[in-house]
């Protein structure tokens, strides 16, 4: 992936004072604020938010959201969400959700998580409309097949397969219970 992904040093990592004034802001303000790292393009970072009971992520990520541009302007730096934000040979941005059910973490969870994929690829066009605001041109971009991701055309799953549009983790694969990620989402969904 590169020398920058969860880098460490001056010539590695750029504005790691803007990710960790921003986690700071978040446990503060009681956003559940999860984590941070350094993605695979300089200057691009990752937080994780959660774990949260059912809609309520979604309130903690927007405040994360709105705090990260807060703080990045008393930075003077410019925030963007767009999942494919330079052209070329560089990954883009996914907002990947990792979901479970009570059943799905119990032991022999693994079928239901089987069964929700199952239930998702019945519906994997019309979830790329609704994972990003302009109806999945946005992510069209940045799902091509290459770069960690899978084909925005074709639907996939695979334990530990970070190229799937569903990554069963290595992890939930040895135990047989746990949780899925939906790689799909874009990261300005």
């Amino acid at each position: 992936q590169g020398p920058y992904y969860c880098g460490v040093g001056a010539n590695k990592v750029y504005g790691r004072d803007i990710v960790e004034a921003h986690y700071r802001a978040c446990l503060y303000s009681g956003v559940k604020i999860a984590g941070t790292n350094a993605e695979v393009m300089p200057a691009q970072w990752e937080f994780q938010v959660g774990p949260c009971e059912g809609v309520s992520i979604g309130d903690h990520l927007w405040m994360a959201r709105y705090i990260l541009h807060r703080v990045a302007e008393d930075f003077g730096v410019v925030v963007t969400f767009d999942p494919k934000p330079m052209v070329g040979d560089w990954n883009g941005a996914g907002a990947h959700c990792n979901y479970s059910t009570q059943a799905m973490r119990a032991p022999g969870g693994l079928k239901h998580i089987e069964a929700a994929i199952h239930k998702l690829a019945k519906r994997h066009v019309e979830h790329i409309k609704k994972y990003d605001p302009h109806c999945g041109a946005d992510n069209k971009r940045r799902l091509t097949g290459r770069h960690e991701t899978s084909s925005i055309d074709d639907f996939s799953y695979g334990v530990a397969n970070r190229g799937a549009s569903i990554r069963i983790p290595r992890q939930v694969a040895d135990d047989q219970c746990g949780y899925l990620e939906d790689r799909r989402p874009s990261s300005n969904c």
